[in-house]
């Protein structure tokens, strides 16, 4: 589900310049051991994705927060491609039409924190965040204030020690404005996004399908957020299924404050079974801090309301995650492929209960921490 799947992926046992397109990448990160010529379009056209370059992979999906399933879609080529950059080896500018994505952006953005200047989440985009981050840097430094990120900048930026200190510069600009936004839920706009829809069905069981549980959560949490004074939106109707890209956009269109994207999982084990949240997180200490605060409040009171078992919330680099400019979650609620945790689900007093925990863990988030009750116990009192 990280994985796009309008992409035909990559596995063991395709051939071709594709498959030798990703083993350079995996050779120029050291992955893949570099003894095998690839520059020949005979070799190109015999490059085979083998069971070394899927552990290969598999260990890069590991590190970068992806789906690890040892396949190359459209996220992890396109990780792969950004991962070959290093800071310097490319002018940076924003470009609102192509945004500029590597880990060389990665790169700068990190410094630019560093150094004190908001440069929005460092995400590997060079968005307009970043752009007024680094015209703010090259203003005070007396370089030409342009935007780009040349060799005059990167002298800058190298030459200037850390002055921010005393926690993550992200984290203490995000939770201010928390604080500053007050403790209500009145005005806010959230965004509900419940997985699949149209003839992408998810998991299919008899006549149970995920779209259709998650289209139901998805109106009940929408039915008591708007209760509450929030403005609600979803990204899709019950037969539609707009893709990654379409989702993102809109609750970036809608100036949304929260999104919150809402999933059942399955899998071949028939142990398989619980609740899982993810937030955007590399997992070396690059993340959404609102986000992962709001990933573990909400798992913890579905948790805490249903008595289904906590798998932990995660970091991870999805698209889902990465490309929406707000705080943003991923809720996994149950593995319909587990007969407990399906009779559960298929119950709608259990699906009221997960939305009555998702409206207390919105209204959690923004209360300030001494009037925070403990988790399964927040009721929302009436307007």
């Amino acid at each position: 589900m990280g994985t796009d799947s309008r992409m035909q992926p990559l596995r063991v046992g395709d051939r071709g310049p594709a498959v030798a397109d990703v083993q350079v990448s995996l050779r120029i990160l050291g992955l893949l051991p570099d003894d095998v010529p690839m520059t020949e379009g005979e070799s190109l056209e015999s490059a085979e994705f083998d069971d070394a370059t899927e552990v290969a992979v598999r260990h890069f999906q590991q590190v970068r927060g992806l789906s690890v399933d040892g396949r190359v879609g459209e996220e992890t080529y396109r990780a792969l491609s950004e991962a070959r950059w290093s800071l310097g080896d490319r002018l940076l500018r924003y470009d609102p039409e192509r945004p500029m994505r590597g880990d060389d952006v990665t790169s700068l953005q990190e410094r630019l924190l560093e150094l004190g200047y908001d440069a929005g989440r460092a995400d590997g985009i060079l968005g307009p965040e970043t752009e007024l981050g680094l015209r703010a840097f090259q203003r005070d430094y007396g370089l030409t204030s342009d935007g780009t990120c040349g060799p005059a900048t990167l002298r800058a930026l190298r030459q200037l020690g850390r002055k921010v200190t005393g926690g993550r510069p992200q984290l203490l600009r995000q939770s201010a404005s928390l604080v500053d936004s007050g403790p209500h839920l009145i005005g806010r706009r959230i965004v509900v996004d419940p997985g699949h829809g149209g003839e992408e069905a998810g998991f299919t069981q008899g006549e149970t399908t995920e779209a259709d549980l998650v289209f139901d959560l998805a109106s009940r949490i929408e039915g008591r957020l708007a209760a509450a004074g929030a403005m609600v939106f979803l990204t899709r109707g019950r037969d539609q299924n707009p893709s990654l890209a379409e989702r993102t956009a809109f609750a970036n269109d809608a100036r949304a404050d929260l999104f919150v994207s809402l999933h059942l999982d399955s899998h071949g084990s028939e142990h398989a079974r619980g609740v899982a949240s993810y937030y955007y997180g590399t997992g070396s200490g690059v993340s959404s801090t609102v986000g992962e605060q709001f990933a573990n409040l909400a798992r913890r009171e579905v948790i805490a309301r249903t008595g289904m078992l906590d798998l932990g919330s995660h970091p991870k680099t999805w698209d889902l995650l990465r490309m929406t400019r707000m705080p943003a979650v991923r809720l996994d609620c149950g593995y319909l492929s587990h007969p407990v945790d399906r009779l559960l689900l298929l119950d709608a007093r259990l699906r009221s209960a997960i939305a009555h925990a998702v409206l207390a863990a919105v209204q959690r988030l923004y209360l300030p921490a001494e009037a925070d009750p403990p988790t399964g116990t927040f009721v929302l009192p009436a307007i």
